[in-house]
C-alpha cells in the first residue's frame, strides 16, 4: 500500500481561490491522502467549500476534516495543527489556500523522502512556478546554489510551506518542537521555522530545483515571491527598518524553546547568533564571517553583511 500522508491546511477567508487548491488534491498521482484544515474564523464560503469537499471524498474513503483555528496568526495555525496529528502517517504536507499543486508534488516528495534513513528527521521543499491570479505568466522561482543549513537557515527561508512534506520522524520532532515554540509566542513564519529547526537538529534537508505546485500571486497573499527588483528593494528596506531583526529574533525565541532538539554545535551557533547585535561595530564584522552564515545569492549575502554591521540581525 502506498505510504500515508496527512495534508495540513490552514485557511483564513480562502473562498476564492480554494476550490482550485482542492482539486489539485485529487488529481495527485499520490492517492493516499487525508486532509485537516485548520480554519482562523473565515467570514466567507472557506467552510462550506471544504464541507462540500469532504463529501465527495468520503465515497472515495478520504478523511477530510475541519477544526477551529487558534485564530492568532497564520504561523500559529499551522503549528496548532501540527502539534494536533494523531496517528501515525507516513509523512506530513502543509498547504497554503490558494496555489495549486501539480499532479506529481506528493509522489516527488515521497520519492525524495524515502532515499532518507527512517529515524533520520528529513524535510523536503522545492522550486514554484510563480503564477498571477490566473494561473498565467509562468515564471520559475530562483534557483539556489548553495546546499541547505543551519548556518542559511538562521538569515533565509528556502522554500515554501506550500511545498513542504516532512517523513515521519520530521514531524514528530517537529510535533513536539511545536507545543513548546507555541508557549513562547511561536516563530515569524512556520515553514522558515521548520528548515531552521530540522537543519539545527541535524535533519535532511531536502531543496527539489523542479517547480511542484503553481504559486499564485495576488492582492491578498500573506508573503508573495522574491523574484525581481521591487521584492529586492524590499528585502534592503526591510534589514534597515529592523524588520529583518524582529523576524530573527522571534524565530530565536521559538528556537530556543526546543534548544534540547539541536545538536550542540547547533545550539552553540545559535547562542552566538543571538548575540550577533550587541557587539561593538569592529567585532560583528570578524563575528559574522566566523559564524559563516549565508544567504543563497550574491546580493543577498551582501545585503546580510550589511545588516550584521548595522546590528539588524
Amino acid at each position: 500500500m502506498a505510504p500515508q500522508i496527512q495534508i495540513l491546511m490552514a485557511t483564513y477567508n480562502g473562498a476564492r481561490f480554494l476550490p482550485d487548491q482542492l482539486q489539485s488534491f485529487e488529481t495527485q498521482d499520490h492517492a493516499n491522502w487525508c486532509l485537516i484544515v485548520s480554519d482562523d474564523g473565515s467570514t466567507d464560503s472557506t467552510v462550506e467549500i471544504v464541507e462540500a469537499f469532504r463529501a465527495t471524498q468520503a465515497e472515495g474513503g478520504r478523511s477530510v476534516s475541519v477544526i477551529d483555528g487558534p485564530k492568532q496568526n497564520v504561523a500559529m495555525n499551522f503549528l496548532s495543527l501540527l502539534a494536533g496529528v494523531e496517528g501515525s502517517p507516513d509523512f506530513v504536507a502543509w498547504s497554503d489556500q490558494d496555489d495549486v499543486w501539480l499532479d506529481d508534488h506528493l509522489s516527488r516528495a515521497v520519492d525524495r523522502l524515502s532515499a532518507v534513513p527512517g529515524d533520520q528527521p528529513a524535510l523536503y521543499g522545492s522550486a514554484t512556478w510563480i503564477v498571477d491570479e490566473d494561473l498565467g505568466n509562468r515564471q520559475q522561482s530562483p534557483r539556489f546554489s548553495h546546499l541547505p543549513g543551519f548556518a542559511n537557515a538562521l538569515v533565509q527561508s528556502i522554500a515554501g510551506g506550500n511545498t513542504m512534506v516532512l517523513n515521519r520522524a520530521g514531524w514528530q520532532l517537529a510535533q513536539w518542537a511545536a507545543e513548546l515554540a507555541m508557549q513562547v509566542g511561536g516563530p515569524f513564519t512556520h515553514d522558515w521555522w521548520l528548515y531552521q529547526l530540522i537543519s539545527g537538529a541535524g535533519g535532511v534537508v531536502i531543496r527539489d530545483e523542479t517547480p511542484s505546485l503553481l504559486y499564485r500571486q495576488h492582492g491578498d497573499n500573506l508573503f508573495g515571491t522574491n523574484r525581481g527588483v521591487r521584492p529586492a528593494l524590499r528585502r534592503l528596506a526591510r534589514i534597515v527598518n529592523g524588520d529583518l531583526a524582529n523576524w530573527c529574533s522571534q524565530n530565536t525565541t521559538a528556537l530556543k524553546a526546543a534548544e534540547a532538539l539541536l545538536t550542540p554545535e547547533n545550539a552553540a551557533l545559535l547562542a552566538r547568533f543571538e548575540k550577533l547585535h550587541t557587539l561593538p561595530l569592529r567585532a560583528r564584522g570578524s563575528e559574522f564571517r566566523a559564524l559563516g552564515l549565508y544567504r543563497q545569492s550574491k546580493a543577498g549575502q551582501v545585503a546580510l553583511h550589511l545588516a550584521a554591521l548595522m546590528g539588524r540581525l
